[in-house]
């Protein structure tokens, strides 16, 4: 089991990670600490005993192995883009970086593959398959600081899961450092691997707990055609869904359906001094990107939203400049609402079927328990995610408004379990989640997960106390 070194076993055990992959590759540094030991949660103290930036699959494995001889407990980081505190590091954990591992290699034209280390940018390996009238169609606000493996060991979605799916669908395989030290190679650029379990779809949204992601053999498919954007105003959540059903049966393959509110956008022109370029103002936005080749038959569907009054107002990008600015008013909101506020965050998935219903129940529930707090909802409706942010009241202190806030989560994970969704869309389970994962999974599963994690991890060595 993993324990807590003393004063005089820490510092020979870093010196010794320092001898063996470079004096550059470890920190102390309280600046690191404090930035690696911690994502996007910002809710947990980071702690850290030391940051390592191995290069190699090699220096990762021979990292894991001496933390096991000495009980040292090891936080794989990524991108640290989470929101569930999964890449939190508060109690003297090893943090293990995987920044500088950004080899990509090169592009397979034929077999649509890259091979690609943990640590590329997501946004890098758009960049690299570009050329090639290829790209990795996993795509996020955050591509230009998340990392592939923590995509990975997140099973993330992004904006564009209604058109291409979740990242798993789009890794072929898998090289990862086991508990033991062990380096598995799981799949290769196989499309067919008929042979028994398929160990790799283990490791993918296991967020760093039964191993660590060093590489991946990225599936590509070719870059999309000309994309147009819309932005459109409708009255009310009902609006959003009933132009989701019109635009199911348009004249084009969509690739994003995003939707975004008022009190969203407020603090977004407060933060970057934005504004929507439609003279109605309304409660609900919604943003849709699709590929089509017939530009009149898209202005002819957009005329007859306003015929069958499906939208109070409307627009089609007549640039790609402006569909870059429609897109800063969707992507934007999370940073935001961080700058102009403390948002608690939670990501949620309902049935479509049932988004209408959950949001008019959540509205009463906080409109009753916790009547203070502003609500900022946006998301991607056509995979059910929302992205539901309780805003702190300015004159509440901190200490006081998560407790609140924990609180609303019980109600909220109520409403979830009560339309059968998940308490985790994209961002998994971490340590914010796991005290609710019993709303999503039965105690069947929960012991079958416990049991995985005992086998491939029975030292509890990587990533303890997440998830589970």
């Amino acid at each position: 089991m993993t324990r807590t070194l003393t004063g005089s076993e820490r510092d020979r055990f870093v010196a010794a990670l320092r001898q063996k992959i470079g004096e550059s590759a470890v920190s102390t540094e309280p600046d690191d600490l404090a930035t690696y030991g911690r994502d996007w949660t910002k809710v947990f103290d980071p702690a850290p005993m030391a940051i390592v930036f191995p290069r190699r699959t090699e220096d990762v494995a021979e990292i894991v192995r001496r933390c096991a001889d000495e009980g040292v407990a090891i936080v794989p980081s990524g991108g640290r883009t989470g929101l569930a505190g999964g890449a939190v590091a508060a109690r003297g954990e090893l943090v293990v970086s995987t920044e500088r591992m950004r080899d990509l290699g090169a592009v397979d034209a034929r077999g649509l593959t890259l091979r690609a280390q943990a640590g590329a940018v997501t946004a890098a390996v758009h960049a690299h398959c570009e050329p090639h009238g290829l790209t990795w169609p996993v795509d996020f606000a955050s591509k230009g600081s998340s990392q592939v493996g923590g995509n990975i060991a997140t099973n993330a979605g992004g904006v564009k899961v209604i058109r291409y799916g979740l990242t798993r669908q789009w890794v072929l395989g898998l090289e990862v450092v086991t508990a033991k030290g062990e380096v598995l190679e799981l799949g290769g650029a196989l499309e067919k691997n008929n042979t028994g379990f398929d160990l790799r779809q283990l490791f993918i949204g296991s967020e760093g707990t039964l191993g660590i992601i060093t590489g991946a053999t990225l599936k590509l498919t070719r870059v999309p055609g000309h994309l147009d954007v819309f932005l459109f105003a409708v009255p009310d959540l009902a609006g959003v869904l009933r132009l989701f059903d019109a635009a199911r049966v348009g004249p084009f393959v969509i690739s994003a359906f995003e939707f975004f509110t008022d009190k969203c956008f407020a603090r977004l022109a407060r933060h970057r001094a934005l504004s929507i370029p439609l003279e109605t103002q309304s409660s609900h936005y919604v943003l849709l990107e699709v590929e089509s080749h017939d530009r009149g038959a898209l202005e002819g569907w957009l005329e007859s939203l306003f015929e069958r009054e499906l939208i109070l107002d409307g627009t089609l990008a007549q640039s790609a400049g402006q569909g870059r600015a429609l897109w800063e008013l969707r992507e934007g909101i999370s940073e935001s609402l961080s700058a102009t506020g403390m948002p608690h965050k939670n990501d949620i998935a309902l049935p479509i079927a049932s988004l209408d219903a959950f949001v008019s129940e959540l509205d009463a529930v906080f409109t009753k328990e916790w009547p203070r707090f502003e609500i900022c909802l946006f998301g991607h409706i056509g995979d059910g995610n929302l992205h539901v942010n309780v805003m702190k009241p300015d004159d509440m202190p901190k200490a006081e408004f998560l407790a609140h806030a924990h609180a609303s989560d019980a109600a909220m994970f109520e409403l979830v379990r009560k339309h059968r969704g998940s308490i985790s869309a994209e961002h998994g389970v971490g340590l914010l989640k796991k005290d609710f994962l019993g709303y999503s999974r039965s105690p069947a599963e929960l012991e079958l997960l416990r049991a995985i994690k005992r086998t491939l991890d029975p030292e509890n060595l990587l990533n303890p106390g997440k998830i589970l």
